[in-house]
């Protein structure tokens, strides 16, 4: 393969990836293998630069890996390590994807978790080999626009000829056969809509030879995963690692404890919620509607248990530390489980988005009963249309960065006038959204259910003619025959 020649123009017969090769990744993962160790993957992975990646839907952990990949210009059986830089006929930039959320299923392999489909961007120029030296490359990579890989080749622990020649004690390396030749720190992950590019250089070398910049935009796929294989799942330790620090992943996001039966549930949609609130009210508690609020679906019951988001007013310096990679806003909206009701504390502002179409589409896809938020939401339309209930103060297209930093989850916050506890219990329709306490709650839906079946019985005896005085609210005359109406 000649200087220039991309790569895929004739499918190589195998993709070989190395797992750990440079100090710097070594260090964040915490380990010094003793030995090269490998995996494979097949040539239907390859993209060239331009080419979107999906990341698959009900997934959440795509990362990128920038590496060079060497490309084999001669077939070679147990080459010996002086004579193997002579079988690479050149090198160019590569992207390592892989997604965290299959590695579970992979036992080690890295098929499924790095072998999809467009998994594995190739550069569109080639460096020809004879033209450097292999120990004085550099690798760089940017999501969007910030440099967040910066390494050379110099204090590789496996340099690319020991590489080429363990491969080739077990197995032929044939022409256009290409070695990933690993990623050094800085590998971390990416969401839809961010764009990653990788370039090789050769700074030193005459000319300063260049890959130029393999340009790969971050798309989100809306396929979900078919039942008859392995379904994403991740932890706290799998976020770590992708993310590449515990402190980037964030805090482990734990739910409460309490959860909903679809028996309870089913009593609470019995009942209204006027009805419920005339119940709280009489416990004394009139401080619980969340109030200004408008919904997506108006005509649609939402009830579901309380996790909760603190956003706090926008200040650059704290956004610079809190707004990018895994903030709150993400956890929160990735850790919802089926039934649970995202609210959110954005203080009545109005002048930006606190959730757009996509989180709202990671809260559908997640079980989630609903999303509340006293702040502005994005993509309405788009929200709109899907089937989960969205509460919002308004309209925004401004991205949260604005005017919120997301700071905290999973604790008491205050949204639309209410205090709101992770764990209580949240009842919204077009009457408006109450907030429940759980340890109440079985006692007013109760109360509810009955003050309903009183509520008929009147209706029936006003339709009938009967006058409101002493029927309503009933003395006890009138509550003598509304238990004998009950008994029958």
């Amino acid at each position: 393969m000649t200087q220039g020649q991309h790569p895929q123009q004739a499918r190589p017969g195998k993709i070989i990836a190395v797992h750990l090769n440079y100090p710097s990744r070594m260090a964040q993962r915490g380990r010094v293998p003793e030995q090269p160790s490998y995996f494979l993957k097949p040539s239907t992975s390859l993209s060239v630069s331009g080419t979107p990646i999906e990341r698959p839907a009900d997934t959440e952990l795509l990362a990128f890996e920038g590496e060079i990949a060497l490309i084999i210009g001669r077939s070679i059986r147990r080459v010996e390590p002086e004579d193997a830089w002579a079988a690479v006929s050149g090198l160019t930039a590569a992207n390592d994807f892989g997604v965290y959320d299959l590695r579970h299923a992979d036992k080690g392999s890295n098929l499924r978790s790095k072998g999809g489909d467009g998994f594995t961007p190739l550069g569109s120029r080639v460096i020809a080999a004879t033209d450097v030296d292999p120990a004085a490359l550099r690798v760089r990579t940017w999501v969007n626009g910030e440099l967040v890989q910066d390494d050379t080749t110099a204090d590789l622990v496996f340099p690319f000829e020991r590489l080429i020649a363990d491969l080739s004690q077990l197995m032929t390396l044939e022409a256009g056969d290409i070695i990933l030749t690993g990623t050094p720190a800085g590998s971390s992950v990416v969401q839809p809509g961010d764009t990653v590019e990788v370039e090789v250089d050769a700074p030193t070398a005459p000319g300063a030879p260049t890959t130029g910049r393999l340009v790969t935009p971050v798309t989100q796929g809306t396929v979900p995963m078919a039942p008859y294989g392995a379904q994403p799942k991740v932890d706290d330790a799998q976020r770590a690692d992708a993310w590449g620090s515990p402190t980037k992943a964030g805090p482990p996001v734990e739910p409460p404890a309490f959860a909903l039966t679809e028996e309870l549930t089913a009593k609470i949609n019995s009942v209204g919620t006027a009805t419920l609130s005339s119940q709280l009210r009489k416990r004394g508690l009139n401080n619980v509607s969340i109030d200004g609020l408008a919904s997506t679906r108006p005509t649609e019951r939402m009830v579901g248990r309380a996790r909760t988001l603190r956003f706090i007013p926008g200040r650059e310096d704290l956004f610079d530390s809190h707004g990018g990679g895994y903030n709150a806003q993400k956890r929160a909206f990735d850790a919802l489980g089926p039934g649970d009701v995202l609210v959110m504390e954005a203080r009545g502002e109005r002048g930006t988005g606190t959730v757009g179409d996509i989180l709202a589409l990671r809260a559908q896809v997640q079980g989630a009963a609903g999303i509340v938020t006293d702040g502005g939401v994005r993509d309405l339309a788009a929200v709109a249309a899907l089937g989960i209930p969205t509460y919002h103060a308004g309209a925004h297209p401004a991205v949260l960065g604005r005017r919120h930093v997301p700071w905290d989850t999973d604790l008491t916050i205050a949204c639309g006038g209410a205090a709101v506890q992770p764990g209580d219990v949240i009842v919204g329709d077009a009457d408006g959204l109450l907030v429940i306490p759980p340890h109440l709650l079985e006692e007013v839906v109760d109360a509810a259910i009955e003050q309903e079946r009183e509520e008929t019985f009147i209706a029936e005896m006003v339709a009938a003619g009967e006058s409101v005085d002493g029927l309503y609210p009933m003395n006890a005359d009138w509550k003598a025959r509304y238990r004998a109406w009950l008994e029958k």
